[in-house]
């Protein structure tokens, strides 16, 4: 598989779909509410949710009385998530480095490490600067990633899993720069692997961020350590959720 497009292809697969479709919901609709609860948005506030896959965390945002617009690179999760919309929930098949609506969003959200599958810092500078200028003047950017530090010393070497008759033999490695999860996709009936996928997410810091979202015009408000919204701790937090304001 080319390095460049290893999530178009990923993402828009029946198996990326099977292996998380498990994933804590009661989790992330608890985190979301505990963010709603601290950002206070007034009632039809505007809302952006980026690679929002099919859609459930725009939903639940929606369901609050917001006016959300999910964006996400794979055209299978958005056709699921646009059987879903109304008059306050919107769909579009859009890639995150490439210019959206402009000045037009209150809230930016980016949820559960979507971010940093890019190959060059570019791309990465590419996509806040589309999350920069959608947002209005004063609008509030959220982004939740992955905690470097915590997970360089606690990441499995390797895993295996049955979902749905279909085995995944997961491998978990990591170089200087990068996390890498190879996915290996094995059907019951059939022992061979039939598929191979590598996942590469970017070992981005704080001060990584920091740059560059200031460099887009966005200043660091807060960060917090978990989805409880507890402090920040660089060695014991499990995630770096980053709130920052747009100049």
């Amino acid at each position: 598989m080319p390095d460049k497009a290893w999530y178009k292809n990923w993402f828009n697969s029946h198996y990326y779909h099977v292996l998380y479709q498990h994933r804590d919901d009661e989790e992330a609709f608890r985190f979301i509410r505990t963010l709603i609860e601290y950002l206070k948005p007034v009632p039809g506030s505007t809302m952006v949710d980026v690679a929002c896959g099919k859609g459930r965390h725009s939903r639940v945002l929606a369901d609050m009385g917001f006016d959300v617009t999910g964006i996400d690179l794979s055209a299978a999760s958005i056709e699921e998530a646009k059987e879903g919309e109304d008059e306050r929930l919107h769909f579009f098949v859009h890639d995150m480095r490439l210019p959206f609506w402009i000045n037009y969003f209150h809230f930016a959200f980016n949820f559960f490490t979507s971010f940093g599958y890019f190959k060059t810092r570019r791309e990465h500078d590419n996509a806040i600067r589309t999350i920069a200028q959608s947002l209005m003047p004063d609008g509030i950017f959220v982004i939740d990633y992955l905690n470097v530090h915590f997970e360089e010393v606690r990441m499995e070497k390797s895993v295996a899993t049955i979902l749905e008759g279909i085995t995944f033999h997961i491998t978990k490695w990591q170089d200087e720069a990068h996390f890498f999860k190879q996915i290996q996709v094995t059907d019951t009936e059939n022992k061979t692997p039939k598929h191979l996928f590598t996942e590469r997410v970017a070992k981005f810091s704080l001060g990584d961020f920091i740059d560059m979202l200031a460099s887009q015009g966005m200043q660091v408000q807060e960060v917090f350590g978990d989805y409880r919204l507890n402090r920040y701790d660089v060695k014991k937090s499990p995630r770096m959720i980053i709130i920052a304001r747009k100049q």
